[in-house]
């Protein structure tokens, strides 16, 4: 017999009637579909010439990739390179990958 973990997952409903997991740090929305990842680290891969994983960076800048909840061997989400900032606050960036334009926000809890 198999036992099944099952997490409890706090959600809330927006003013937008969208479900949001509630004790995240950051929140990652691809702008073409509206595809949200949630996470409590973010950080910003520079990588090799050959492809391979460089350095992890603070900040973001162009040609960097953003990783959401960087792990030893996981990770929520990996973004291709950055191509262009759009906007950037101390909470907030909007930024442009080869393939996609996202949204990142971070709150304090």
């Amino acid at each position: 017999m198999s036992k099944i973990k099952q997490d409890k997952i706090p959600l809330t409903l927006t003013e937008d009637n969208v479900l949001e997991v509630l004790g995240y740090k950051y929140k990652l929305v691809r702008e073409r579909d509206n595809l949200l990842n949630f996470g409590d680290k973010v950080g910003w891969i520079e990588w090799k010439a050959d492809g391979t994983f460089g350095k992890l960076h603070d900040k973001p800048a162009v040609g960097l990739s953003c990783i959401l909840d960087p792990h030893r061997f996981s990770f929520t989400w990996l973004t291709t390179s950055i191509t262009e900032i759009i906007k950037e606050q101390d909470d907030y960036i909007k930024f442009k990958t080869s393939n996609s334009t996202y949204e990142l926000w971070h709150k304090d809890n």
